[in-house]
Formats: C-alpha cells, structure tokens, sequence
C-alpha cells in the first residue's frame, strides 16, 4: 500500500500560542493535532490494521497498484456523494470509523470506490480517510458493508414517493428496486414523484376496490400483485390511474404492501397488468404493515 492511500481532510485554524496552524480533525472529540506527524502518529495503529485488512482481501485479479493510482480522483466523490455509508464502531474501541462507497463505470467495467474514514463528530464531515482504493471485487467490497448502514443514497431518491405504511418506507430493497424501474420507465408528462403524496388517499380504495388485480412471479420468485382502479372522475387529474403494488407470502396468502403510486401514463399502467388476472374476491388483503 502506498502512502497516498491516506489522506487528511481536516480543517485548519491558527493557533493562539503560534503562528502555526492547527489541525482539526474532530475539535468536540479533543482531535486537534499541531502537525502531520502527529495527526499520522494519533492514527497509525488504526490505518495499519486496516492496510492489514484490505491486502488480506485483495486478489491479483483485481486493479493494479498502478491501475489504483489512475482512479484515486474517485475519492472526492465517493466521500461527497456516496451511494451508502457504514457506521462501524466494532473495528476499533477508540472511535468509530465509517465505509464510503460508491459505484463507478468507465467504458464496460463497473467497479465501486471504497474509503474508510473518520468522521467528525460535530458536523458530520469525513476529516481523516484511513485507506481508500477501487475494486471490481465484490467480495472486496461487500466486506465494508457492515455495521449500521447510515446513508443510502436508493432509500434518499425514493423516499420521497413512500407513503406510510408501505415498505419501501423502511427500506426493503425489493420494494425499492421496483420502484426504481418505475421510475426510470415513467413518462417526462407524468405525476411528478413530489406530488404523489397528494394522491396517498387513493391507496386504501384501490386495495378495496379494485378494478384489476394482477399477479406474477418476478425472475427472482417473488410473487408481485398489483391492484390497479381508474379514476376517471378525479377532481384534479384527468386519466387517473392509481396502482398498489403488494408481495404475496407464498404460504399465508398474505399481502405485504411494497409500494404504490398515481400515474396518467396507460403504457406504464398496462407493464402493471401482467401475468394472471385475479377476481377480488380470491385475494387476500391484508397489509404487513
């Protein structure tokens, strides 16, 4: 590993006693440092475990030292913009330290950048990364993925179209997922996703009384049940389509709701009506939540 492969972004500020600066790298925490020396003494133990870590994970299928170097320009995004971060305060008793990661592609490969930082107390910004390096390796990656996942970037882009009570409001990757697809389908035209809270009042009658129930099996063997009802009168919107999307427990029959959304979109509506076409009466609605 490479020196380069630790990086201080801690704020500086004068120092009363001198003219030099000091080094904050978590002030409320009493990590003020007077110099590099210092601040790499404080935290050497911690970045050579870490080092440690990683070069027991790392494959020589995986990029070069060389190749790490050509992508180290990824690290200011993957700390600014992550997809996810981790909390871990198992690692170390001392302190907490925290997993940025994010997934990158250039020309046909995909890789993510991870980086491993301290994160300062007081306003929440990575001051101190440890290690940081890029991997096509998921078995790299997925190793950083522990602790408590603080900051997802799919559950910030889709939250905003939860309503409550579904379970892409607590984060069920499934649910998510779907929704995402939606999303990337939808119309330019369409309900815009900030809006569909004002429709949320619909969910509950298109459960109860829908036109259309529609049930299929995703490739990964879910059972998806969609519950589709026009609002062809809606005060507000012409051509209302509101649609429920539920998992159906294969054993109970059971419906847990994964999300659900307003759309004006018929095209959208019909990718909803696939697989067997349900009477109402032989589906089980109950909500998980």
């Amino acid at each position: 590993m490479k020196e380069a492969k630790t990086r201080t972004r801690a704020k500086k500020k004068p120092s009363t006693s001198s003219e030099k600066e000091l080094i904050l790298v978590d002030e409320a925490a009493g990590l003020i440092f007077e110099n590099e020396k210092d601040l790499f003494g404080y935290f050497q133990s911690a970045i050579d475990k870490l080092e440690e870590e990683y070069i027991a994970l790392r494959s020589a299928e995986d990029f070069t030292d060389e190749e790490q170097i050509e992508r180290e320009h990824y690290l200011e995004s993957t700390l600014d913009e992550p997809d996810e971060v981790w909390m871990d305060d198992k690692t170390f008793e001392e302190f907490a330290i925290y997993h940025f990661i994010k997934s990158f592609e250039e020309g046909n490969e995909a890789f993510k950048y991870v980086a491993v930082a301290y994160v300062s107390s007081e306003d929440e910004y990575p001051s101190f990364v440890f290690i940081h390096f890029p991997s096509k390796d998921s078995r790299v990656w997925q190793n950083y993925q522990r602790g408590e996942m603080v900051y997802d970037k799919t559950f910030e882009e889709v939250s905003a179209g939860s309503v409550e009570g579904d379970a892409m409001g607590e984060g069920d990757p499934l649910a998510m997922g779907l929704y995402q697809a939606m999303l990337k389908v939808r119309g330019e035209k369409d309900i815009p996703q900030e809006k569909f809270k004002d429709y949320a009042d619909l969910r509950e009658e298109t459960i109860e009384s829908a036109d259309e129930i529609w049930r299929k099996n995703d490739l990964d063997g879910n059972i998806l049940v969609s519950f589709i009802r026009e609002f062809p009168d809606h005060e507000t919107t012409k051509d209302l389509i509101y649609i429920a999307v539920t998992q159906e427990d294969e054993d109970s029959n059971v419906h847990s709701l994964l999300f659900s959304f307003p759309t004006t979109d018929k095209t959208l509506a019909d990718r909803y009506r696939q697989g067997e076409n349900l009477q109402a009466e032989e589906v089980s609605q109950e909500s998980a939540h």
